[in-house]
């Protein structure tokens, strides 16, 4: 399934986040590099806010209520100070963001993020979840075909399926 850029590799963005967890700087910048963001450093001061951010948008992806979600990525919105901002860097066309370049590091990774899982959820609520195998703590933005995505990996899904024959076929 195709998104704008901010439903779909910001909203991808946002998972990876939340699935790194506490990482130094330097990490951080490559996970969201590798989501589509264009960051090349963070400071410590940085990476810890966000990884602190990263806590708060793991509850949008665990909230199944509808209303709730909305309640928590409208108080991310809030919170990131998003404006939009029509860009051009790095030689690129104008595009739309939520911050300006000349925005704190930090910042531009909240309204990143905040603004792409705001899309998403407006665009395609069902299309974020969290892995539904149990003890698998995983995020994820289903960009399959048929929306039906329920694990984070196949080798979550194989685990389950493999634990579910296995009790079918006990004797």
């Amino acid at each position: 399934m195709h998104f704008n850029p901010y439903g779909g590799a910001a909203a991808k963005a946002a998972a990876a986040l939340v699935n790194t967890g506490t990482a130094p700087a330097a990490k951080l910048v490559e996970v969201m590099r590798a989501a589509g963001m264009s960051l090349t450093r963070l400071s410590a001061d940085d990476a810890t806010e966000v990884i602190a951010w990263g806590g708060r948008l793991r509850q949008v992806f665990e909230e199944t209520e509808p209303d709730a979600r909305i309640d928590l990525i409208n108080a991310l919105l809030a919170d990131s100070a998003c404006e939009p901002y029509i860009s051009r860097h790095d030689g690129l066309p104008p595009h739309l963001h939520y911050a300006s370049e000349r925005t704190g590091r930090a910042r531009r990774v909240r309204a990143y993020t905040a603004g792409g899982l705001a899309h998403l959820h407006c665009e395609a609520p069902d299309r974020m979840g969290q892995c539904a195998r149990e003890g698998c703590d995983t995020v994820y933005v289903d960009t399959s075909r048929n929306g039906k995505r329920r694990f984070c990996s196949t080798r979550c899904a194989t685990r389950v399926h493999v634990a579910d024959h296995r009790d079918r076929h006990r004797v």
